[in-house]
């Protein structure tokens, strides 16, 4: 199996991981912003442990991807509470557009029509997905999600031009930087209940310690626009944790624009590996 083929299995890896967000988010009774910063600090104790000897260079690059990671999870805290979920999730997932539009100038990484033709369908997908939860309400909050958009894909950018190093202690400064700012928050939510003590736990270790480990191993071997394109698998996994463990039915809509995104992520695959042999 090639570097690459690996890189791909970590990434689908990482988003089943991070799909687990939404429903245990849902069992902690804290601000969001302290639940943000909270999983941080444990998602920070885990790399660190993985590591052992972090090496921070403290260059511009390391510290660039430690702010884009910590925008990217306050920046969608923030847009959760302002607009609907959904119109979240959608406007975060335009991140394959930044990077399809900044890996040539800043990574080198040419952009196909292959590449725009699976980015307009994955994000027709989406929209589909998100179809009966859209809502044009939440102007601020929309807003704010464009822009963790942007931080996801500045992160994706960042990870990728270290990938002759250890991009891996970026997203340690990323995660101290969130549990920092959450902190404040922290405080003033006062003792969580032992349910949250346990879902934040599950948060911190395997829904965004662990994944993000695996997400700084293949971001070494893959393009930064896959990086982004390939975990959009995570949202649309969203309802299926929600329909295995609460029983709620998934929608018509919902089932297309997962089969769009599905088809058009492994599209893509098979295309660049055929072109390669």
């Amino acid at each position: 199996m090639s570097s690459k083929s690996k890189a791909i299995i970590l990434l689908i890896c990482t988003a089943i991981l991070w799909s687990q967000g939404g429903f245990l988010i849902k069992l902690i009774h804290w601000h969001p912003v302290a639940i943000a910063g909270g999983r941080s600090i444990i998602a920070a104790l885990i790399m660190w442990a993985y590591v052992k000897k972090p090496k921070f260079t403290w260059s511009y690059i390391q510290i660039m991807g430690a702010v884009a990671y910590a925008l990217t999870v306050i920046l969608f805290v923030i847009a959760n509470t302002l607009t609907t979920a959904a119109n979240t999730i959608l406007l975060q997932y335009t991140g394959p557009i930044y990077v399809a539009l900044f890996s040539y100038w800043f990574l080198k990484e040419k952009i196909t029509a292959i590449d725009w033709i699976s980015i307009l369908t994955v994000i027709l997908g989406m929209t589909l997905f998100f179809i009966e939860k859209l809502s044009p309400d939440g102007i601020l909050g929309n807003f704010i999600a464009i822009l963790a958009g942007i931080a996801f894909a500045g992160l994706a950018l960042c990870l990728r031009k270290q990938k002759d190093g250890s991009p891996l202690e970026s997203l340690i400064l990323g995660n101290i930087l969130t549990g920092i700012i959450g902190l404040p928050f922290i405080i003033d939510s006062g003792i969580p209940s032992q349910q949250s003590i346990i879902a934040l736990l599950v948060l911190g270790i395997f829904q965004l310690g662990l994944p993000y480990i695996l997400y700084s191993k293949a971001i070494k071997h893959i393009s930064a626009l896959d990086a982004v394109l390939i975990p959009v698998l995570e949202p649309i996994l969203n309802p299926l944790w929600v329909f295995l463990l609460l029983g709620e039915s998934i929608g018509m809509w919902p089932m297309i624009g997962g089969a769009i995104i599905i088809v058009a992520i492994t599209t893509r695959s098979i295309l660049y590996k055929t072109k390669t042999h």
